[in-house]
């Protein structure tokens, strides 16, 4: 099925959204609960699946949907189409700090790896799959357990990031160190792989933890500067010392904090993020 093809425009530094211009009888499509606004003549609308379009019956709409349960991603898809005889618009934000990147998944081959729970927004069509780690030392230390998120179609598909965001191209034999919960995509060609760290003390007091994904290419990668759960680690610790006289209030606040960081990883399904 061919892609709806969409113009968007990027607002924001640090708190984005991506607005997208819908032409008469194009669609879009978002996770539930992305929307910040939409012009009259838009149709909203919820499916169950990813909404590629793809699903031929009941059946195969919802085996896609739980198929996108288990990559952190809801049931159900939300979906903008233009009824208007004119443009409309549509504007989508994510529900944490950080930066939205548009891929054209046609110029990247036509398939990308996420991280669970990235996936923003997208052109009618893009389709959300499962990415099973292949290698059980992947799964069970990289980050982002054994499922992550497979994007495939030849349309623009928005993923959003914790903090900043770096775009990364690997030559062929090229490797680079990452710390797992910085991982946000990476192309199907770069071999995705975990490293101990090498040395007993450096693990223990160097404050990376144990091992470290180690990506090679060829390929392009990109990369976050703020996962959430390492914001968490910061605000609880800030909690903790937090404790001296005059500190209650600060307390209170950096445990409310925190308490919704989780509550939004745990609704996601991001784990590194």
């Amino acid at each position: 099925m061919d892609m709806d093809p969409i113009d968007y425009s990027i607002h924001g530094d640090d708190l984005q959204y991506v607005e997208v211009r819908l032409e008469p009888g194009r669609r879009a499509v978002s996770e539930p609960g992305a929307m910040m606004y939409v012009d009259d003549g838009v149709t909203v609308s919820s499916e169950v699946g990813d909404g590629s379009g793809r699903e031929t019956n009941i059946f195969s709409r919802f085996w896609r949907g739980i198929r996108r349960s288990f990559s952190g991603e809801s049931l159900f898809t939300a979906t903008y189409a233009n009824d208007a005889g004119v443009p409309r618009r549509v504007a989508f934000a994510a529900a944490s700090p950080g930066q939205i990147v548009p891929i054209d998944l046609g110029s990247v081959g036509g398939e990308l790896i996420v991280q669970r729970g990235a996936f923003l927004a997208g052109a009618r069509g893009v389709e959300i799959g499962l990415a099973l780690q292949k290698r059980i030392r992947v799964g069970f230390f990289g980050g982002e357990g054994f499922i992550m998120q497979r994007l495939t179609g030849n349309g623009v598909a928005f993923v959003h990031a914790s903090g900043a965001l770096t775009e990364m191209r690997l030559a062929p034999g090229e490797s680079l160190r990452v710390d797992t919960g910085c991982l946000v995509a990476l192309q199907n060609s770069v071999n995705y792989d975990i490293r101990y760290v090498g040395k007993l003390k450096s693990a223990l007091f160097g404050g990376e933890g144990l091992f470290f994904a180690q990506l090679s290419g060829p390929g392009t990668i990109w990369l976050q500067s703020m996962p959430l759960k390492r914001l968490g680690k910061t605000l609880f610790g800030a909690a903790v010392t937090a404790g001296r006289p005059g500190g209650a209030i600060g307390i209170v606040w950096a445990l409310v904090v925190v308490a919704i960081i989780v509550v939004r990883i745990i609704l996601s399904g991001d784990g590194g993020s």
